[in-house]
């Protein structure tokens, strides 16, 4: 009997959220990716996926000239789906069979040691929206958060960390470690003592509203580090994101192993980590101060 095609889709969107686990914004993505192929190939069951029938949807994503990136994640939607079927014992094409585009390596938006110490103390003053966005800064650079990790976190959770650590839940729910800088901690107890809520949320929009005293959104924060890239004198674009990977590089160029970064920013596959090595290589560069142009300078 031949299986209704939109059915296995809803069934499918359910086992994501249900038995794997995946966040709903995961779930809503899979689902449009899906339905934008299902739309396209107008087929009603399984087993008129072909290679035919990809190899079409693949032409028509390209030449809408979406980024390669994007035209992977509804690659990896459809392969996840088909995968789901062969589980299933449902006949459709086996999932090897699509294959990722390559997409050119990824370049980090990176700033100077010298300008993160400036971004880090353009924060100024005593006042409550000081000693908090000075406090955002610091715990950013100092454990690598997600803008979305940092915006999630309670204040019991800051004021338990007596030993410096603390746990995080991250992508795919997965919980790590991070860990607090000394500048880190003088600037959240400096924020919290400053508090006289007791509202849940580290971080608070501060205003003399009740209402302004709501968890910060990423977007909050986004422009949060925005305001002060630009105060410190910062022409390139500064995010929460940046500050994410002036962490790891940190580490790395202080010889931190890759394994152990990879631990501390909560990537599930190394490969996402090691976009960062080119840049940190340190052996790579005193091999080409110690011999480049080593010739010209003897003779």
């Amino acid at each position: 009997m031949l299986c209704d095609i939109k059915n296995l889709r809803k069934e499918f969107l359910e086992y994501l959220e249900i038995e794997k686990g995946r966040s709903v914004k995961t779930v809503e993505n899979y689902g449009r990716y899906l339905s934008k192929f299902l739309e396209f190939s107008k087929i009603k069951g399984p087993e008129e996926i072909t290679d035919e029938t990809v190899r079409k949807f693949r032409l028509r994503l390209n030449r809408q000239e979406l980024k390669r990136k994007t035209q992977n994640y509804y690659l990896i939607a459809l392969r996840v789906f088909l995968k789901y079927l062969a589980r299933r014992g449902i006949k459709s094409l086996a999932p090897e069979r699509i294959e990722l585009a390559k997409v050119p390596q990824r370049e980090l938006d990176l700033i100077t040691e010298e300008e993160l110490g400036r971004l880090l103390n353009a924060p100024q003053g005593n006042g409550l929206k000081s000693l908090r966005d000075k406090a955002i800064l610091e715990l950013l650079f100092s454990t690598g958060l997600r803008v979305s990790e940092l915006c999630s976190l309670n204040r019991d959770r800051i004021v338990e960390a007596k030993t410096g650590e603390f746990s995080v839940r991250g992508k795919g729910d997965k919980i790590r470690v991070v860990f607090l800088s000394e500048s880190a901690k003088k600037s959240l107890k400096n924020y919290l003592e400053k508090r006289t809520d007791t509202n849940e949320p580290l971080f608070i929009h501060v205003g003399n509203r009740v209402s302004d005293t709501s968890r910060l959104t990423p977007r909050s924060v986004e422009r949060i580090v925005k305001y002060y890239a630009i105060k410190a004198g910062i022409s390139k674009k500064v995010t929460p994101h940046v500050i994410r990977h002036c962490f790891a590089t940190d580490l790395l160029s202080a010889g931190a192993d890759l394994r152990s970064v990879q631990s501390l920013l909560g990537h599930s596959n190394i490969t996402t980590t090691q976009i960062y090595t080119h840049i940190t290589d340190k052996q790579l560069r005193d091999v080409h101060k110690a011999f480049h142009s080593r010739r010209r300078l003897t003779n």
